[in-house]
């Protein structure tokens, strides 16, 4: 079963069940949670508790999820996705450049795809085929298999960094997408509310995290993460409440 929202510019797609119950344990406190949390979590948000049960069995079976003393735990891969919902930490910005130059070529397309996935991660974008650039103002750690495939590279200070930035990511669309899932956060509706907050922070994961001086006006990434880490907390609260006494 899936929910759908619908709303002009929002990008929303459904929500399965099983993505939801990942959703729901990376916001929690702990990633094992009773079947009573669950089904609390769960039900809040819209989803018929035969529903969460078909999927809590098929996570099972896919080891997706592991269950002992009746509760259920995360698998460490999925349990992941929560450092990739944090925003990467920031540091002041000189105005220089990072740059990765791609060296090793004839690979497979499996492996090219992994490598453009993982250069994603570390917000950098694609200039021209082969090179990727930021602006060097975040703080984060180099997967080191990286070294093998490419080279890091440090660029002066450009004569126009904004048009620069504005190459590199489609910022009006970026912010235009940001905006309207702002906005349909605010439905009452809670199955509506759950979609919209995970297509916002869906949308942060591709947040180019840019210095100030190189945001347009308006940018909405802040406020984007204030009010999905308000409903994540909000998550939190519930399955603490539902815990065993």
């Amino acid at each position: 079963m899936q929910h759908l929202v619908t709303g002009p510019d929002t990008g929303i797609r459904p929500v399965s069940a099983r993505s939801a119950l990942v959703r729901i344990l990376i916001a929690a406190d702990s990633p094992t949670m009773t079947s009573r949390q669950i089904c609390a979590s769960t039900t809040a948000v819209g989803y018929p508790e035969s529903t969460v049960r078909v999927a809590v069995s098929r996570m099972v079976a896919a080891g997706e999820l592991r269950r002992e003393n009746r509760a259920y735990t995360l698998a460490p891969g999925l349990r992941a996705r929560r450092v990739e919902l944090a925003a990467p930490p920031e540091r002041p910005w000189d105005g220089e450049w990072e740059q990765v130059v791609v060296t090793a070529g004839g690979r497979p397309a499996a492996e090219r795809a992994t490598l453009r996935t993982t250069l994603l991660g570390l917000r950098l974008s694609e200039l021209r085929e082969g090179v990727w650039m930021r602006p060097a103002n975040l703080e984060r750690v180099w997967p080191a298999a990286l070294d093998d495939v490419a080279i890091r590279l440090r660029t002066c200070p450009v004569d126009d960094p904004a048009r620069l930035a504005a190459r590199l990511w489609s910022l009006a669309d970026w912010s235009a997408r940001g905006h309207a899932l702002l906005e349909a956060i605010e439905t009452p509706d809670p199955t509506a509310k759950f979609a919209a907050v995970c297509a916002g922070l869906d949308h942060l994961t591709t947040d180019p995290v840019l210095p100030v001086d190189l945001r347009p006006a308006g940018w909405p990434s802040a406020d984007l993460r204030a009010v999905t880490a308000g409903y994540l907390a909000w998550f939190a609260t519930l399955s603490r409440e539902s815990a065993p006494s």
